[in-house]
């Protein structure tokens, strides 16, 4: 499938697939989408208590969602396992094109004086290699993992506590979006956990609450109206 590198509107690149008419990110910003659904609605859940935590992406992509939570871990001095499906790798070429590393740093300007070392991180996280757990930097640490998503038991991971769920729409592969995924995905967390996710469409929201999750509708990024996240156990709400 054709792949073609695209800006969207907040400075920030994508990879849009001309095939299916889809992108890997909003075409309304690419950052925006990533911190306000991943790390506004998920990692931040966490940083009231400093614990150690473990997130799975499914749908690591170009490693966007990975890199601010680096960054956000060092922010908030938690120490992050981060383990990030994805079944195509991008590949180098396509990360030197994106190159999102001075969108999504402008976010941080308290770490300015770090600036090369995060560009090192940045680097570290895409060119790491597969399927080995590697310390990126002293709060984060990462396993990436070339699979399919419905083979989620073979990667010898689980007690997640958060969930990043970024497959592509359910336009092009409605499959992701069925319950049968969502209970492999659930088969892999703690008791207590969050899974949060840009969609906000009725099935995902059927499957999650079947699963015994609290789901909430909440605003969206740019662009979209509404996102979600489901809480199971969790021992307090945002």
């Amino acid at each position: 499938m054709k792949r073609i590198i695209q800006e969207t509107e907040d400075g920030s690149k994508t990879i849009y697939i001309e095939d299916w008419d889809e992108s890997y990110h909003s075409k309304h910003g690419a950052v925006q989408e990533a911190f306000h659904v991943f790390i506004q609605n998920g990692f931040h859940h966490f940083t009231e208590t400093k614990n150690p935590i473990k997130i799975i992406e499914i749908g690591l992509g170009t490693g966007l969602n990975s890199f601010i939570t680096l960054i956000e871990a060092e922010k908030h001095k938690i120490s992050v396992q981060y383990v990030g499906i994805e079944k195509f790798p991008v590949s180098d070429e396509e990360f030197e094109l994106v190159n999102y590393f001075e969108n999504v740093f402008k976010l941080y300007p308290e770490f300015e004086h770090r600036k090369e070392e995060f560009l090192d991180y940045y680097q570290q996280l895409f060119h790491s290699s597969w399927e080995n757990w590697h310390k990126i930097s002293p709060y984060f640490e990462i396993k990436k993992v070339e699979e399919d998503f419905f083979n989620l038991k073979n990667i010898n991971e689980n007690n997640f506590d958060l969930v990043y769920f970024d497959a592509f729409g359910s336009r092009v592969q409605p499959e992701l979006w069925e319950k049968e995924l969502l209970e492999i995905v659930d088969s892999l967390i703690k008791k207590s956990a969050i899974f949060t996710t840009y969609a906000a469409k009725g099935t995902i929201k059927r499957g999650l609450k079947d699963l015994g999750y609290i789901v909430q509708k909440r605003p969206g990024p740019p662009g979209k109206r509404e996102m979600m996240v489901g809480l199971k156990d969790f021992p307090f709400d945002k």
